[in-house]
């Protein structure tokens, strides 16, 4: 199969060429070997093959949704019995996993043919992707530019063409920022939707689910569909949907919806034109489709979700960092800002911590007052164009403090010196939308529907009650076919020649 074929179709159109015989499976696993092959030296997004496994997989017999199709795994928290899941971290780029994870078992029972996985920042804690272990991933549309994080490397493969679909995860917005840095549909399920057994009962106390990124509205649905569903160590139970509920919705319209607008942010007073233009499109777009759009004051107060989700953040780095360090002791096995956010976090007292989630339920309970009035929420998803790679890196100065403060056990110092403020804007500055919906458990999503003058993506976000995983898709679906994204693609020249 040739690549301007295998581009053109998606992962539930691999399949039914597969379901019919016109298309092996190996066939497909070739064309995206070999793009990789072309591509992957210049983005970075597939950090370990697997390819012993996928030849023995095309000796099974593939059935299910997505037989035969090609798929990337996302190299945290999506393992697979006998290959490493690194984290992007050094101390754990030998770990071997011991069992699959649920979501990966559901996706070998739905026939895809996993060869690989993809590029991640340390233990996921960043909206880029410039791990130490692995070098930066790079953003097909301008690889000087991030793929955004943490899912950057599944969203690089995906917009490159490697894959139509891949495996992604999302505890404060890491499907749906890398899918507005590379032009790509992003869906956040809700909390509980899809299991994160059977290692852990749920991921981040709630804040992150599993997914992926995908190039079509009905590939993400019909995903939803087959990862959707308590495993025995849930700690909830969803609601059952009917099989094919989700890509069913993805099929019906979305009726006339209410939409609430906004584009500034506490963190961000400023976004770019860029952002304020992508919201103004799609603000006209859903006028003429018949919706009702209209400006809103803050759901929250934003400044101080930002802090409670960083409190939490930096909690759970120190206790990664402590359950890495019985693999590999010492600190050389991690980067300087891990070990400083680690020690930030070593440094919160119990109660602080306890406070800043149980104010988490506020946030929900606004976030349900404003859906009394409005079916949707529309934002940015990025407050600006993707960063360039390397932008926010930690200056060599503030690295040596804060590993002199980390050897000094002075968490307590950094965050008396204002760090943590300092911490929240330049992390979240230009990502300052996508929190809300993790600490609440709401589904979200990110459509591509606005290119700055420069050829880069620039999402807009979609945040819905509980249980809205269907409006949302309807939605999507009818954003798709007014101005279609699918065949959009990256220039070639950007993949061979781009600068770095």
């Amino acid at each position: 199969m040739d690549f301007a074929r295998y581009r053109s179709l998606d992962g539930l159109a691999m399949a039914e060429l597969v379901a019919s015989g016109e298309v092996k499976p190996a066939e497909l696993l070739t064309a995206a070997r070999e793009r990789a092959a072309a591509v992957n030296p210049k983005i970075n997004a597939i950090v370990r093959p697997m390819d012993a496994i996928a030849d023995q997989r095309l000796n099974e017999e593939l059935t299910g949704p997505f037989a035969g199709v090609p798929f990337l795994l996302k190299d945290l928290g999506q393992d697979y019995a006998g290959v490493p899941t690194s984290a992007g971290c050094r101390a754990l780029a030998d770990r071997m996993a011991t069992e699959h994870s649920t979501v990966v078992q559901r996706w070998l029972d739905a026939g895809l043919v996993i060869f690989g996985k993809t590029n991640t920042p340390e233990f996921g804690s960043k909206a880029i992707t410039e791990p130490a272990l692995w070098g930066p991933a790079r953003n097909p549309w301008n690889p000087a530019h991030t793929p955004g994080g943490s899912s950057g490397g599944s969203a690089a493969a995906v917009a490159a063409g490697i894959v139509p679909v891949a495996g992604a995860n999302d505890g404060g917005g890491s499907i749906r920022i890398p899918a507005a840095c590379c032009g790509l549909f992003g869906l956040k399920a809700g909390r509980g939707v899809i299991p994160h057994g059977p290692a852990d009962a749920e991921g981040g106390t709630g804040l992150s689910t599993h997914g992926v990124v995908s190039r079509s509205v009905r590939d993400t649905a019909a995903m939803l569909d087959l990862l959707a569903g308590a495993d025995p160590y849930s700690p909830y139970l969803p609601a059952e949907q009917p099989p094919g509920h989700y890509l069913a919705e993805a099929g019906r319209a979305p009726g006339r919806l209410r939409i609430g607008v906004r584009v500034t942010s506490a963190l961000n007073p400023s976004p770019s034109p860029d952002a304020v233009a992508a919201v103004e499109g799609a603000s006209a777009l859903l006028a003429e489709l018949g919706h009702d759009v209209e400006r809103v004051e803050p759901v929250v107060d934003e400044r101080a979700l930002a802090t409670d989700f960083l409190t939490y953040w930096f909690v759970k780095s120190a206790r990664l960092v402590a359950e890495a360090r019985e693999v590999r002791p010492g600190d050389d096995g991690f980067e300087t800002d891990t070990l400083i956010t680690a020690e930030m976090g070593r440094a919160t007292n119990a109660v602080a911590v306890q406070r800043a989630v149980e104010r988490w339920h506020g946030y929900t309970r606004a976030l349900v007052d404003f859906h009394r009035s409005y079916d949707l929420l529309l934002t940015p998803t990025l407050a600006r164009e993707p960063l360039r790679v390397g932008e926010i890196a930690t200056a060599a100065r503030e690295r040596a403090a804060g590993t002199l403060m980390v050897r000094l056990r002075g968490g307590a110092l950094l965050r008396r010196l204002g760090l943590v403020e300092k911490a929240v804007l330049a992390n979240l500055g230009w990502v300052p939308y996508t929190q809300l919906s993790n600490m609440t458990g709401r589904p979200s999503m990110s459509v591509p529907l606005h290119w700055t003058a420069g050829g880069l993506p620039l999402g807009v976000q979609f945040v819905a009650a509980l249980g809205g995983e269907g409006t949302l898709l309807r939605l999507a679906a009818q954003l798709e076919s007014a101005r279609p994204w699918f065949d959009r693609h990256p220039p070639e020249e950007a993949l061979t020649t781009g600068s770095r």
